[in-house]
């Protein structure tokens, strides 16, 4: 995202939903990757959920990752 996601609005509201409940964070690192969280069930049930960040501080939904955690089916041998 580099400079572009500087200007983009998406971020600074984020940024200040952030910042209205508390969160501080830190400034190390390199700060231009994105992060994501992926549900993956166990032997083929393959994955299950997959959240990709569009922009920083797009999260993932709660009771989107609490769901496809309840579908992990325990693998058997």
């Amino acid at each position: 995202m580099m400079m572009s996601g500087f200007f983009r609005f998406g971020v600074w509201q984020n940024f200040f939903r952030a910042w209205r409940s508390g969160y501080s964070g830190n400034l190390e690192g390199e700060g231009f990757t994105l992060g994501g969280v992926y549900v993956i069930g166990a032997g083929r049930q393959g994955v299950l959920l997959e959240h990709r960040e569009k922009e920083f501080g797009d999260k993932v939904s709660l009771p989107s990752v609490l769901e496809a955690a309840e579908k992990i089916k325990p693998q058997t041998s």
